[in-house]
Formats: structure tokens, sequence, C-alpha cells
């Protein structure tokens, strides 16, 4: 398996060079912060991929992304024509094109669908690849927020609550969870996403007090694949998903015994 991984990882990286040729004449590359998904596997109906740059970007970068196959075939238009940047204009939102996501739909019974399960892929800038993934089954379910899995803190400490999400999240959905205490204000602290943007981690900026406190996810949080908090992206004319509802989940931070 490991031997197999490894051949298809040179494969592809020989296919990059052969296949994408230089990077664009005159125009520096710009230097790549992260790329999320950041895990090393994708849904095979993914939808959304975040690009974050070390300073702003110059000029429209979508022409110079590709998406390659280990064999060295190039994914055929597989982003929307659209460049979606951040207001710091160090952020790119890059879609896949809906209409191969979603199935039934003419552009992917004509082009086929983007990414298959089993796919080695890369994302190159410029020629350079900047992301390999693996493409896994696709995901046709929104996070479930009941069974994500909340960390207990120490009491009058600054620990970090640790929340265990039952998937990866979109990239970018960090802040639409938040900690409000026994009176519904919002705990000040810095929030996180890490192991593949499958674990949300918040650090209050005051010491934790005793008392009640509830997760406030917002019900427009998604999935890379662009399923909602409790509903999905794969829905037909006919049953078309119902509002957005945001999900509380409380939990207690216990209080100092005195000896």
């Amino acid at each position: 398996m490991h031997l197999r991984r490894w051949v298809g990882a040179t494969a592809l990286a020989v296919a990059l060079d052969s296949a994408l040729g230089p990077s664009h004449a005159g125009q520096p590359a710009p230097r790549v912060v992260l790329v999320q998904p950041s895990g090393p596997e994708v849904p095979a109906n993914l939808l959304r991929i975040s690009i974050r740059f070390a300073a702003p970007v110059e000029g429209a970068l979508l022409p110079r992304l590709t998406l390659v196959r280990a064999g060295g075939r190039q994914v055929e238009e597989p982003f929307l024509e659209q460049e979606l940047w951040s207001p710091s204009g160090r952020i790119l939102t890059v879609l896949m094109h809906p209409g191969r996501v979603k199935t039934g739909l003419k552009a992917q019974d004509e082009k086929g669908p983007i990414l298959s399960v089993g796919d080695d892929v890369a994302l190159a800038l410029d020629g350079v690849p900047i992301k390999r993934w693996r493409v896994g089954p696709a995901d046709e379910n929104g996070p479930m927020a009941s069974a994500w899995k909340l960390s207990a803190v120490r009491v009058e400490s600054k620990q970090a609550l640790v929340v265990a999400l039952d998937g990866p999240i979109d990239g970018r959905d960090a802040d639409y969870l938040a900690i409000a205490d026994v009176r519904d204000r919002r705990v000040a602290g810095r929030a996180r996403l890490t192991n593949g943007e499958s674990t949300w981690t918040f650090t209050p900026s005051a010491p934790w007090r005793p008392g009640a406190y509830k997760l406030v996810v917002r019900g427009t949080l998604e999935d890379p694949a662009g399923n909602r908090l409790g509903s999905r992206f794969e829905t037909s004319i006919d049953s078309p998903p119902g509002p957005s509802a945001d999900a509380l989940l409380p939990f207690a931070v216990g209080t100092s015994r005195r000896r």
C-alpha cells in the first residue's frame, strides 16, 4: 500500500512537470500559505477550495490554476469562472463547477464528474503543485452537530475548548461557531480549525468562569462538499432543503472545590 502511494505520488509529480510547463512569464509566483481542504483526502463531490496567500495578489489568478490527475491528464474545466476574494485580497475561494458536482445535470452528463474515487490529484499554480489530495467517497450528508464531542475545561483557566467534529468543515467557517455564556453573551477568544478542519479549538481571552455555556453553530455552516448543517447539497427540485437552523450544544464549567 505504501509503495503504491509512493509510486502514485511520483507519477503525479512527473506528470505535473511535463504537462503544465513553465510558470507565467513576467508574473512572480505568489507565496501560498495554506490550501484548504488541508487534509490528505477530499470527497469526490468536493465543491470548494480556499487558497491563502502571504500577500495580496495582483491580477486574475484562476487562469493560472490547474487540476491534474496522476496519469498526467489535466482535468478539463474543473472550476467555475469566478474568483471569490476576501476583503484583504489574500484568500481566494475557488468553486468547482457545480454542474459537474451535482448529479443529473447536463454538464456532468457531457463532461463527467470532476473527481472520481481513488484518484490522486494535484492543484497547481503556474505549473507548481501547491496541494495534493487522495479522492475518497462522496460526502452526501451535512455536518451533524449532535455528533460532536466537546472537551472539558478547567474553571479559572484559559484552557482551550476542543471540539471534535464529525468530519471536516469548510476552512472559512471557523467563525461560524461561537461560545455564549448563560446570559447569551458571546465569549471573547480565538477560534481556529486544525486536523484537516475536523477539529475546532477555542481559547478564551479571559479565564473560564463557573457556570453554564453553549456552543452556538450557525445553520449556514458547510462542509467542503457544500452540505449545510443537518442538510445536503444534493437535493432535487421536488425536495428543496428547508431553511437553515442554528444548533446549540450546552456544556458547563464546574466550580472550584474548597478544602
